[in-house]
């Protein structure tokens, strides 16, 4: 993984994870569609800022923590 939107995908599932969450979980606490997602996790679409920071929020991280956490995997 190159850079920052090939990491987010994947820092995005860890977290997901991590809470032992669904995607579905996920999205309805993101305020997201579920195929939304299912495509971010996939790396098939790349969120907006306002996107991503929903995602921060729906999995308890500061965008900044979740954009740092992208930089150091």
């Amino acid at each position: 993984m190159n850079n920052l939107s090939d990491r987010f995908p994947w820092v995005v599932r860890q977290l997901r994870h991590e809470r032992g969450w669904s995607q579905e979980r996920l999205a309805e606490r993101a305020n997201l569609n579920r195929s939304y997602v299912g495509e971010i996790e996939r790396g098939l679409a790349s969120p907006s800022l306002a996107t991503a920071g929903k995602l921060a929020r729906a999995l308890e991280v500061d965008l900044s923590a979740l954009v740092a956490r992208c930089e150091h995997e």
